[in-house]
């Protein structure tokens, strides 16, 4: 599912902030329907989020339909 809008590669906005904090919290890899349970956003969101910080290299899914946060992507909320 792609983004309506064009996600740039710059700062993260907020939303994809909340979700890069739920990835953090994560001790082991999880789906957007468990970051979906953690943040207030709704699961097209939560994809079009994904995408976006997949592309910032912020996280990667090691197996198919999980994800887990990045050095980057660690860096990215400090």
């Amino acid at each position: 599912m792609a983004c309506k809008k064009k996600c740039s590669t710059g700062a993260l906005s907020d939303r994809q902030r909340e979700v890069l904090e739920a990835f953090s919290k994560c001790d082991v890899v999880c789906g957007g329907k468990d970051i979906v349970g953690v943040t207030s956003l709704e699961a097209k969101q939560v994809s079009c989020q994904i995408t976006a910080l997949k592309k910032k290299g912020y996280v990667v899914s090691p197996v198919r339909c999980k994800y887990q946060i990045t050095d980057e992507g660690k860096n990215a909320l400090a």
